[in-house]
């Protein structure tokens, strides 16, 4: 995993550079929390939110730390949320709970996290990351999570800008460039 990083495997990124908008609304979505709790992602208009699907036991997990500076940079302007997933090579075996305080204990992490769920296409995949695999849904965007931490980027106005893959980190000057844009 490690040799992907240095090489620029799983480097890959998308921009909706024709502005081509969403047939289905973002906001007609809610996230179940880790806490059960409901966020209505309505409640995030006017702010861009940054959807990634996370493991704690990747060869990207460390991205949690990264994730979160992002979050505390560009907070209130920005919302990310991670959605822990289980599938690729069952990288996220724990509980709710237990990767909530794997993330805090670790990385300090305070930004919202699903509940863990399901993000590849196919039955049982989550509501939020089939709107943002389905280019039906968000207007361009067919990519499905490549891998763990793979990351989604949404405008103010609900519309999906860009696909970043696991191996850009979340505080690449592309994905810097794309939350102040």
């Amino acid at each position: 995993m490690k040799a992907g990083r240095w090489f620029g495997a799983k480097a890959s990124r998308q921009e909706n550079l024709s502005g081509k908008l969403p047939a289905k609304s973002l906001y007609d979505l809610k996230v179940v929390l880790n806490n059960n709790s409901m966020l209505d992602l309505q409640s995030l208009k006017g702010k861009k939110i940054l959807l990634v699907n996370t493991a704690s036991d990747c060869g990207y997990t460390a991205q949690y730390e990264t994730l979160q500076q992002l979050y505390e940079r560009y907070s209130p302007k920005l919302v990310v949320i991670g959605f822990p997933a289980n599938d690729f090579k069952e990288q996220e075996k724990g509980s709710d709970e237990e990767i909530a305080e794997f993330c805090k204990v670790n990385f300090g992490v305070s930004f919202p996290l699903a509940k863990k769920s399901k993000v590849v296409k196919g039955d049982g995949q989550d509501p939020v990351f089939k709107w943002l695999s389905d280019a039906s849904l968000n207007g361009w965007c067919n990519q499905q999570p490549e891998w763990n931490f793979s990351k989604y980027l949404v405008d103010e106005n609900g519309v999906l800008t860009n696909y970043f893959a696991p191996g850009i980190s979340p505080m690449d000057e592309k994905v810097i460039e794309a939350v102040l844009k």
